[in-house]
């Protein structure tokens, strides 16, 4: 089916694109990863079933990302959480899952820990993290910083890198890292009040499966399922673990009503 129209809000200045779908409640949020867009494969396949089950769905583009505006280089973890709570707030449904992707998955977490701070978690009705990317600014990237990207981080303020999935290199700022320190999330045991579905590929070449065991240890009060899956890479877009991503989606608001 085709996507729905892109409509557009203002959040700090900023248009910030979003598609939603009407439906039922619960239904699903879509929260992409680093430099990804609401129109890739994973997204149009939770559109497609969310049409086919009548269920609400919402997604958007972070600032720099796909069709909303602003700068890229200019985006931290606070900038992109304060839009996806702002666009859930204004176009979300009532109740929904959060279905976050590597460092949507992060975004995902910290939006529970806002909403439910405010007052608000009960719009939460799970969440299923593909590919867990929280924290990766100083559990998966400082640790591995070469001398020359830390000089370009204390000098210029930022470093590139190739990116695996796009022609144009992967950009990391100074104000990212900084700030990504102060939205940590594994720094104890988290607790969503809600089920959780951690999906990770066994073959990711930039988030190790450890790293999603860790986070599912440091959840001891959800009910947690984590699914590795053999050969599955970062991006978990084959047939078979699209499959298994809408299932997810799908159980978990089942068992929601």
């Amino acid at each position: 089916m085709p996507a729905a129209e892109a409509e557009f809000m203002d959040v700090a200045g900023v248009a910030i694109a979003f598609r939603r779908q009407p439906g039922r409640s619960p239904g699903a949020v879509w929260l992409g990863g680093y430099r990804s867009d609401m129109l890739g494969t994973k997204a149009e396949a939770l559109a497609d079933w969310a049409a086919t089950n009548g269920r609400a769905f919402l997604r958007h583009d972070y600032s720099g990302h796909g069709e909303s505006g602003g700068a890229f280089r200019d985006g931290t973890i606070s900038t992109w959480l304060g839009e996806s709570l702002a666009v859930l707030r204004a176009s979300g449904p009532e109740r929904a899952v959060l279905v976050g992707s590597s460092m949507g998955a992060w975004i995902a977490l910290r939006m529970a820990q806002d909403l439910r701070r405010n007052g608000e978690g009960g719009r939460i009705a799970g969440l299923v993290l593909i590919a867990p990317a929280p924290d990766f600014t100083t559990e998966l990237m400082e640790p591995k910083l070469s001398r020359a990207q830390k000089k370009d981080l204390a000098g210029q303020g930022f470093f590139e890198v190739p990116s695996g999935y796009s022609a144009d290199a992967n950009v990391y700022t100074r104000a990212l890292f900084e700030d990504g320190a102060r939205n940590r999330v594994m720094t104890g045991p988290i607790d969503t009040h809600s089920p959780v579905h951690i999906i990770q590929g066994l073959e990711d070449p930039d988030v190790p499966h450890t790293h999603a065991l860790k986070l599912a240890s440091m959840m001891p009060a959800d009910d947690v399922t984590v699914s590795l899956v053999p050969g599955g890479d970062h991006r978990l877009s084959r047939p078979e673990d699209i499959d298994l991503i809408v299932r997810s989606v799908d159980q978990i608001i089942s068992r929601a009503g």
